[in-house]
């Protein structure tokens, strides 16, 4: 298991350590260390290492003479001005490399690839002079003794952490008592815990007793060696008894982690059958070394140590679920309600308090009949009913607040808590509606009046010029007849206006039957030609299979829709030299049948202009010299009147207008 590399970084730029960083991220874990001060704490935690050193940080001078003396088994690489005297001189002191600050990705990241390289190969050649030094390691004798040297009975402070738990509200608090209880315990100097909250965080400090200010810094993620060390191994670690781990490259691993934590022991923390963390241990109070006893005695702390850190973990984990759903509650827009079995409110969120005009205080841990009747009432049948109830709104007596209300059972696990009630302000929605809904119907009154008059001035200009002629020519034969057609024509053409928006603005009710999608197709068809003289010479092509399933629909509306259809695309192919239409069906299948038909009308004019897109389905919208535009909101109402959709598909060469209709069940 081969050790984290690291690197110490010694600089006041903090540009230049963020692209070291980002540089080294794959590589290597980068201890930023900008006070010289604590160049040497940095280095008995992490030594050796890899030093890299801005020649430009101030007494960089000092701390490289330094590192020469008493840290020459780290490597040192130095970052200056290139071709300055600085560097220069760095290089010529004998360290491991000099490097240009403007550093190169690639070169720096093989630079320092090497010198860990090379540092292993030291580590190496140290293990194998110490194995040869004390040869194999000799069994370790076992003692009857006492656990812990101390001058009363080693079970008497350990009788003391259950007082611990009484900290259990306050989690940091219970961690630091746990430290206290264990340095008092094991009679040592420095005690801390590592360990995480959940799954996927990191082991970072959680607690300690006069630990190196360094270790607050340090994180190890799940697969980092010493977790995975522990993991592996399950067993303390004791700076005496290092010669004796196995493994000889694992030692240091190790000693680098005790360093880190300024340790003689670690013990790992065990719950649920995977690590939760560590405990280490620095010297005894005493400056004795640890013997067997000890070791043993920390081992049954450890045990004691880890059912209080899982409960404090879990009540943790608790409390920040707890926490979490409490603000989400508090914070999402709908009000919330809440009763038990027995009809008394246990929740109201703020959100509640404007949307019913109660305070929390008027209605917590009150029959819910505080709350309104008409949501007591919900609530209440909420809690007999079987199903879900189906939303419901009203105008709220006390605001005058427009509520949509939905309910729901709770339960856990098939055991009823009570009922929720979820309540959704619609004031500003409806107000907004109602003020579009105004604007809307100013809009259709200036549309219908100026579509009316511009319909209706042309029949009264040709019957007002007729009648003021009347006089002149009245013995005229062939103008009398002439009047008596053209007035019955303009007549008629009035008549037909006004059918028409007498038909738009009220509807005949529809008789929905099963239908046989062809039968208002093909009378569609006919209706175009006769209804809306449709020129019998544009070529309208069909293409009705037998195999389509069947609509529930009303005929005759169908039929016009399709008739509306078949006119539009006729007018758009006016002007083209082969017209052409299209007027298909088809079945649209899911899941293995039929569940839709699509009826499409394709023409090949031009297309519709695209400031006219989006307007096609609005009333009295059209380009037409003769038309009020109520051909596309006819067919639009009438197809979502059937519960289906329209689709436009147009461009340069032509409109494709598709009616998605959806399928009787079993042709019922």
């Amino acid at each position: 298991m081969r050790i984290a590399s690291i690197c110490i970084l010694y600089t006041q730029d903090g540009d230049l350590a963020r692209r070291v960083k980002a540089f080294l991220r794959t590589m290597a874990l980068v201890r930023h260390v900008t006070d010289p001060n604590r160049m040497e704490a940095a280095l008995q935690q992490n030594s050796p290492a890899v030093i890299l050193m801005d020649l430009r940080a101030k007494e960089c001078r000092d701390l490289l003479e330094q590192l020469e003396q008493d840290w020459s088994e780290s490597l040192v690489i130095a970052l200056g001005a290139l071709r300055s005297e600085p560097l220069r001189e760095a290089e010529q002191s004998g360290i491991y490399a000099a490097e240009d600050l403007q550093l190169d990705r690639h070169r720096f990241q093989t630079l320092v690839g090497r010198a860990f390289d090379h540092l292993e190969i030291m580590q190496e050649n140290r293990d194998l002079r110490e194995q040869s030094h004390y040869g194999p390691p000799a069994e370790q004798p076992r003692r009857s003794e006492p656990v812990l040297e101390r001058a009363h009975a080693p079970s008497l402070p350990l009788l003391r952490f259950p007082r611990v738990f009484r900290r259990l509200d306050n989690v940091e608090g219970l961690l630091a008592s746990i430290v206290e209880g264990v340095a008092d315990a094991a009679g040592v100097t420095r005690v801390g815990i590592f360990s995480r909250i959940r799954q996927g965080d990191r082991y970072r400090l959680r607690a300690g007793l006069r630990c190196l200010p360094e270790t607050n810094e340090i994180e190890y993620h799940e697969r980092d060696p010493l977790v995975r060390w522990f993991e592996l191994h399950g067993h303390l670690v004791s700076r005496a008894n290092l010669a004796h781990i196995a493994a000889q490259n694992q030692r240091p691993l190790l000693r680098r982690a005790l360093d880190s934590f300024g340790a003689e022991v670690m013990v790992p923390l065990y719950a649920r059958g995977e690590i939760i963390g560590w405990l280490f241990f620095g010297h005894r109070i005493t400056g004795l070394p640890f013997d067997y006893g000890d070791l043993e005695g920390l081992m049954i702390l450890a045990e004691h140590v880890s059912t209080v850190l899982e409960n404090a973990l879990l009540y943790e984990e608790v409390t920040l679920q707890k926490t979490l759903a409490e603000t989400l509650l508090k914070s999402i827009p709908p009000g919330i309600v809440a009763i038990d079995e027995d009809g008394i409110v246990r929740w109201f969120n703020p959100p509640a308090e404007p949307i019913l005009g109660l305070k929390a205080t008027e209605v917590l841990n009150r029959p819910v009949e505080a709350v309104g009747r008409k949501l007591a009432a919900m609530l209440r049948e909420t809690l007999e009913a079987k199903a879900n109830l189906p939303p419901r709104q009203w105008i709220e007596p006390n605001t005058r607040r427009s509520l949509s209300v939905e309910s729901r059972r709770l339960l856990d696990h098939h055991t009823p808590l009570g009922a929720v009630a979820v309540i959704h302000d619609l004031t500003a929605e409806e107000n907004l509606r109602q003020k579009q809904d105004l604007v809307d119907r100013a809009a259709f009154w200036t549309d219908l009046a100026a579509s009316m008059s511009h319909e209706i001035r042309n029949p009264l200009v040709a019957i007002k010029t007729f009648a003021q002629l009347l006089p002149e020519r009245f013995d005229d034969p062939e103008f009398r007849k002439n009047f008596n057609q053209i007035v019955v024509q303009e007549i008629d053409r009035l008549d037909k206006i006004i059918t028409q928006i007498n038909a738009f603005a009220h509807p005949a009710e529809l008789k929905m039957r099963p239908l046989d999608i062809r039968t208002p197709v093909k009378r569609g068809l006919e209706l175009a030609r006769s209804k809306f003289r449709v020129n019998g010479d544009v070529a309208v092509e069909t293409e009705l299979p037998a195999n389509l399933p069947k609509i529930l629909g009303d005929e005759g509306a169908l039929a016009e829709a399709v008739a509306h259809l078949v006119a539009n695309a006729a007018e758009a192919v006016t002007e083209q030299k082969k017209p052409k239409i299209t007027l298909s069906a088809k079945p649209i299948h899911e899941g293995g049948r039929a569940n839709a038909v699509l009826v499409t009308v394709q023409d090949n004019g031009h297309g519709i202009a695209p400031e006219m897109r989006g307007k096609v389905f609005s009333p009295f919208c059209t380009t037409k010299a003769r038309g009020m535009g109520l051909g596309l909101p006819i067919v639009k109402r009438t197809v979502f009147d059937h519960n289906g959709r329209v689709d436009i598909d147009t461009s340069a060469s032509g409109t494709a207008v598709s009616i998605a209709l959806p399928a009787t069940a079993n042709g019922g």
